[in-house]
């Protein structure tokens, strides 16, 4: 029997960053090959393009944070670029993620910490990028605003984020497959019984991304963007923090 919609913990708490935790643990041996599997290989794609909306070409020196980081794909994207001279810091509260990640660039360095109660001061890092992780945030306008709170006023956070197509035909192709083929091809080939279940369920209890985009002006960014990736299946959003912390911070 699998999971359904209304067992996993969706809408956030305590519940929902324990069931994270366990099953990204479980699935990191097989997360990369999941990922390009899953995706057609799109997902490379996307992180370049993450990494292109980061605007590090400014700072080629300088520190800057990856968060929810898993294996490391979207940090050593960064960390690999020609003309690239800082360091990329790769946060994940998944250790197994980590461990996995390890050798994929010189100039990350990885650290285990809380998005939500980042280990690191204020306003200290030149930009972030986030990679499929602020929707398995157990408070997502908790962690913009954590994430706001360490950059320096200016830095881009760029978001990469699965959403749902906006229009038919591929809306509906689309949700068919996330639904019904994917959860079998992860669970055949990660060995575990409901981890990609969380995938279709958690897309769709996410914002859409305008309404993602308004949370993040709301933590505290300014000229907050997003593009949508193959017809809508992805979005990239990016924002600069304000001079100005949002209330709560």
């Amino acid at each position: 029997m699998f999971a359904t919609d209304r067992e996993l913990p969706i809408t956030g708490g305590a519940p929902k960053r324990a069931y994270v935790r366990r099953i990204f643990g479980a699935i990191a041996p097989r997360y990369d090959l999941l990922n390009h599997l899953l995706s057609a290989n799109l997902d490379r794609r996307w992180r370049r393009r993450a990494v292109n909306a980061l605007g590090w070409e400014g700072n080629p020196s300088g520190t800057y944070l990856d968060l929810c980081a898993g294996t490391l794909d979207l940090a050593a994207e960064l960390g690999n670029r020609r003309g690239f001279r800082g360091r990329v810091i790769a946060v994940d509260f998944v250790p197994e993620m980590l461990r996995h990640g390890r050798g994929k660039s010189g100039r990350t360095v990885s650290a285990g910490g809380d998005a939500l109660e980042l280990p690191f001061g204020t306003a200290v890092f030149d930009g972030a990028t986030v990679g499929f992780g602020v929707r398995n945030l157990m408070d997502l306008d908790a962690g913009l605003r954590e994430a706001a709170r360490v950059l320096k006023p200016g830095a881009r956070l760029v978001i990469l984020e699965f959403a749902t197509p906006p229009r038919n035909p591929l809306r509906g192709l689309y949700l068919l497959y996330l639904r019904r083929v994917l959860p079998k091809i992860g669970r055949l080939v990660s060995k575990h019984r409901d981890a990609y279940d969380w995938l279709p369920a958690s897309v769709s209890a996410f914002p859409e991304p305008a309404q993602l985009a308004k949370r993040i002006e709301q933590a505290g960014f300014r000229e907050v963007r997003y593009d949508l990736l193959a017809g809508g299946i992805c979005a990239v959003h990016v924002g600069a923090r304000g001079e100005r912390q949002a209330a709560g911070v």
